[in-house]
């Protein structure tokens, strides 16, 4: 992943509750093949268009570390295929720029989710390949009750 200027493995594998709770979120080769496609199909070129920095708030979730956050079962966070994005500015306004662009680029997705909770927490997550590889192109708004 080291050849992309704007993006690290490291930071699609921290977790503050991996550390709290010690689950190790190591991935194995093919994980970070996934977030490699997952940045260089997406994020890398996304972000030079957007012009602004994407901060990946969750990247690879072991399925101890994905159950640990609540996440679905069948998270696509813990194959590597997605990721929770911020960005400087109204992320109301990027999630609408990265669904236009994507489909300008001929991008295929599995999910664009513009998420929050009652927290007052806001992220966009994207994912690609979905359950048996298959891209929904599904885009919804998601509240999360906790």
């Amino acid at each position: 992943m080291s050849k992309y200027p704007n993006f690290t493995l490291s930071e699609f594998i921290e977790s503050s509750t991996a550390k709290w709770r010690m689950i190790s979120n190591t991935p194995d080769f093919d994980i970070v093949e996934h977030l490699d496609e997952l940045v260089g199909t997406i994020l890398q070129p996304l972000r030079r268009a957007w012009g602004k920095p994407l901060t990946v708030s969750s990247g690879y979730r072991c399925p101890a570390l994905n159950k640990a956050v609540g996440g679905v079962e069948n998270s696509a966070h813990m194959t590597g295929y997605a990721a929770d994005i911020t960005t400087q500015g109204d992320l109301d306004e990027f999630i609408e720029f990265a669904e236009r662009w994507m489909k300008a680029q001929g991008i295929k997705w599995d999910q664009s989710i513009n998420e929050s909770n009652k927290k007052g927490s806001h992220w966009w997550h994207i994912a690609i390949r979905g359950a048996g590889g298959v891209q929904r192109c599904q885009s919804f708004k998601l509240l999360k009750q906790s």
